[in-house]
């Protein structure tokens, strides 16, 4: 599925989604990916010859539509779609949130992540076979005290995968979702750096507490998240459908 594949990843430019576009493209996908951040996109053209790119606000609808409208005519269609845009919204328990706040993530995580997908299924379905991923996270298993926006969208996520899943399977369309734990990178230092003000710890203790978790003592490697979507693209995955594939160091509880 993957070496003709014409894959669309949402937040493609920076972190996770960077790593996803570089597994695809070095896999010999043809490979679009849209990012809020222009300067982000520009230096992912700069390093993958071949890289389609679209400035786009997930969080708008009208942005989103007319991004899956270009990925699909440029692209000449659509085989992958991974859905990978995500905001980590406020720390800080639920009464003190400001309902803006908590409107901003449901906009991008969840229903930014229906604009898309509702746009690309026709598309999916012409190409007599796909993929769907969409990233949900350990905090869409477990609860997470003072991201309660976010810890909500994630599991919203896993819901609509699952459902995904029952409604395409009669068209060969397949659909997961990656719960990744603490993964390394600048927004896991944003997470310990928010949860260091809650709880008057130091960053580096929070940072401790929550590996202290995990049977494997480390932050999760972006590549190998790009690694298990690159193998959930491909035939060897052909039978998997409606599964959340947790990749968090064996977290057992968030």
């Amino acid at each position: 599925m993957t070496g003709h594949s014409r894959v669309l990843i949402t937040a493609g430019a920076s972190g996770i989604g960077l790593a996803i576009a570089r597994a695809f493209h070095a896999a010999g996908a043809r490979v679009y990916v849209c990012d809020i951040d222009a300067v982000a996109l520009e230096r992912a053209e700069t390093s993958m010859l071949g890289l389609l790119t679209r400035r786009c606000n997930i969080g708008d609808r009208a942005d989103a539509t007319a991004m899956v409208a270009d990925a699909v005519g440029r692209l000449g269609g659509l085989d992958v779609l991974v859905n990978n845009a995500g905001i980590g919204g406020p720390t800080a328990p639920v009464h003190e949130i400001d309902p803006a706040d908590w409107d901003a993530v449901l906009r991008v995580n969840l229903t930014g992540c229906f604009d898309v997908t509702q746009n690309a299924i026709a598309h999916l379905i012409r190409a007599g076979k796909g993929v769907i991923i969409n990233m949900s996270s350990a905090a869409g298993r477990f609860g997470y005290p003072n991201r309660s926006p976010y810890s909500a969208s994630k599991w919203a996520i896993i819901g609509f995968t699952k459902t995904l899943s029952m409604e395409l399977g009669q068209y060969n369309i397949r659909v997961n979702a990656i719960a990744p734990g603490a993964v390394a990178g600048d927004r896991a230092e944003r997470v310990f750096q928010g949860r260091a003000q809650v709880s008057g710890r130091s960053v580096e203790e929070e940072k401790q507490l929550g590996l202290s978790s995990q049977s494997l003592k480390d932050l999760v490697d972006p590549k190998d998240i790009a690694q298990l979507a690159l193998f959930l693209a491909s035939d060897a995955a052909k039978s998997i459908s409606g599964q959340v594939l947790p990749i968090d160091g064996d977290l057992q509880r968030s």
